[in-house]
């Protein structure tokens, strides 16, 4: 297959990474973007420099010119968007930025594949969170959007931007509907990864025989469809080339083709709380422990046993702060991708439990830790 152009925006983040690794595996040209004014983060990409197909550029999703002359230049293949202020909770201290990226970001983006180079597809990382308040579990691509945060407003109108440009213009341009999804990669203000390095960090005071302070979150019984980021872009892949892939499926199944271009809800299709998560890197690290009160008052101890035996200053693993609370929650997240599993071949191969042992190990390593059990 000849080398394409893919452009991808937000390399610097965790699916941006990911999605340039899988691309150059591929054996395509990668061109990253990150912005001109922005220090540059290479921690995520830094292992792909020295291949020959990623082209780093400096641009900005919010200067259309910067845009225009990119797209003039580069005439991508392929156009994928994974730029945004990505973190929900930010999305109430950071409204204008959080909208003007998310949005109007991706009509620059539009603009820039219409005025330039039509025959570009198009990619633009929508969310669950456009599901908001949800009516109905799972959530599939029928349910209406009813977003709890600017965060999921900003997606909201990104997607029905991204819909009208396909329709008036004949674009390939979609928008998938991810569940959440977390990785090694993931920012550590994401509670997946705060949880994580938290732990890491108490392991590590253990093994030193200090004191540590314990890990503050805020709704544990929050419902999430975790899965991980590398299982998603490979959906993102498969969105971008249905053509490719419903004819494979046709040819293996029998199956009549999709006939028009879609956009599908990804997600493993399981749903689990922050405690949970919680529990799994206990058993994990084999710590004897417990959760203790209610509500607000709930926190998570080591045993005294557990404590006398490795000489433990410090009890509490987590706490509940109400500072994490969001101003509206959205209590529960669940997907059905059935619809991209069958029409497009995509099914995700990490589980919940491997994608946690994944985060965890990789941060005990940061820390120095070999071995994720107490002693």
């Amino acid at each position: 297959m000849e080398p394409k152009n893919i452009f991808i925006t937000g390399i610097t983040g965790q699916d941006g990474s990911y999605m340039a690794e899988y691309c150059l595996n591929l054996g395509h040209i990668v061109y990253g973007m990150v912005r001109r004014t922005a220090q540059i983060h290479d921690e995520n990409y830094r292992h792909l420099l020295n291949n020959p197909n990623l082209k780093i550029v400096r641009g900005d999703l919010l200067d259309g010119g910067s845009l225009d002359s990119l797209v003039q230049k580069i005439k991508p293949d392929y156009f994928i968007n994974f730029a945004a202020q990505s973190f929900v909770g930010d999305s109430w201290q950071i409204p204008e930025e959080t909208f003007m990226v998310g949005a109007v970001g991706v009509l620059k983006c539009l603009e820039a594949i219409r005025k330039y180079h039509p025959t570009c597809r198009f990619y633009n990382a929508g969310s669950s969170e456009q599901f908001g308040n949800v009516l109905y579990c799972p959530q599939d691509e029928k349910h209406p959007f009813r977003p709890r945060s600017p965060y999921g407003a900003a997606k909201c109108a990104a997607h029905h931007l991204v819909k009208v440009y396909r329709e008036s213009y004949g674009l390939y341009a979609v928008q998938g509907l991810l569940l959440n999804h977390e990785s090694e990669k993931r920012g550590p203000e994401f509670v997946t990864r705060k949880i994580t390095q938290g732990f890491a960090r108490i392991v590590q005071a253990i093994k030193k025989n200090q004191h540590f302070e314990p890990i503050k979150l805020g709704n544990i019984d929050a419902k999430r469809d975790w899965s991980h980021a590398k299982d998603f872009v490979d959906a993102v892949w498969r969105m971008l080339n249905q053509d490719v892939y419903n004819t494979l499926l046709k040819d293996l199944t029998g199956q009549a083709l999709v006939s028009e271009l879609k956009e599908y809800v990804v997600a493993s299709g399981e749903c689990h709380t922050v405690r949970e998560f919680v529990n799994v890197i206990i058993e994990h690290l084999h710590h004897d422990c417990r959760w203790v009160g209610k509500g607000k008052d709930e926190v998570l101890i080591l045993n005294p046993e557990f404590i006398k035996r490795f000489n433990i200053h410090s009890a509490e693993l987590v706490s509940i702060d109400p500072l994490f609370y969001r101003p509206a929650e959205v209590d529960i997240l669940l997907g059905d991708s059935s619809a991209i599993r069958r029409e497009l071949g995509w099914f995700p191969k990490i589980s919940f439990d491997n994608l946690i042992k994944c985060m965890l190990e990789s941060d005990l390593n940061e820390s120095g830790i070999i071995s994720i059990s107490a002693d």
